[in-house]
């Protein structure tokens, strides 16, 4: 019995050594990569949060927010950005759609300098070559991308009008996006876009805030089919269409 107790003890002292010194060396790390991470880069992430919270309580209009916000993306230090969100280990353990982006989760470091509370949503997405971030346009969101890596072919859209099952739309931006480009989407400008990779891997940066519109009744995505009717000045009329389908023809 005594022999008995005497092992169950020295199992807890060592768990609780082996716990001890883990415990530890996660704080060593911890302090290794707050020291790695830049003071800029931690005023970056600020910056954008509280842009974020700017547009999200109609403090600035959408389309300030999107030409604020492109100029921090202008500004990011990406190497450290990479840093922050574990990108290798993300990148690594990717698991690729066959049709579509695959989006990837996140949570940012809790280390002093940053942000306690993120008023935006974010992911990375990941695909594969000839896969894409299907054709769509928001409703009651502000969002921005910053490619991470690889070659995408990024389009990007004006919705002119909104009718019950297509929209009227305008080409605005079409041209291939690589690491370090970026673009963003609002309720009033560039607000149905669409990236296919052209590299064999591709991961996108992305960021969003959502209720950002006065009054909307609701917040989300919808699909359409781009290659529509073509009308007068460059319009074109593009249907609205369900997740499937839009996946089965651009995924």
């Amino acid at each position: 019995m005594t022999e008995q107790l005497t092992r169950r003890g020295f199992t807890t002292r060592t768990l609780g050594a082996l716990l001890t010194y883990t415990l530890l060396e996660d704080l060593a790390n911890q302090d290794l990569f707050a020291a790695e991470v830049k003071p800029i880069t931690r005023k970056w992430l600020t910056d954008v949060n509280d842009l974020a919270r700017s547009v999200k309580n109609k403090k600035i209009k959408q389309v300030d927010w999107q030409k604020q916000v492109e100029a921090l993306f202008d500004k990011v230090e990406l190497a450290d950005l990479l840093k922050m969100v574990d990108f290798d280990k993300l990148a690594k353990g990717a698991k690729f759609s066959e049709s579509g982006a695959r989006s990837l989760r996140f949570q940012f470091p809790k280390i002093e300098g940053l942000p306690t509370q993120y008023v935006f949503g974010r992911q990375i997405f990941a695909l594969k070559k000839g896969r894409s971030v299907v054709p769509h346009g928001h409703d009651n969101m502000a969002t921005a991308f910053l490619i991470l890596d690889g070659k995408l072919r990024g389009r990007h859209y004006d919705r002119i009008e909104d009718r019950e099952k297509e929209y009227v739309i305008r080409p605005t931006i079409d041209k291939t996006f690589t690491p370090g480009g970026h673009s963003s989407v609002s309720d009033y400008k560039d607000n149905v876009h669409w990236f296919q990779a052209l590299s064999d891997r591709a991961f996108i940066f992305n960021i969003h805030v959502l209720d950002v519109t006065q009054g909307a009744k609701r917040t989300g995505r919808t699909y359409i089919d781009p290659n529509g009717e073509k009308l007068k000045g460059g319009l074109i009329r593009a249907r609205k269409i369900a997740y499937k389908e839009a996946h089965d023809l651009y995924g």
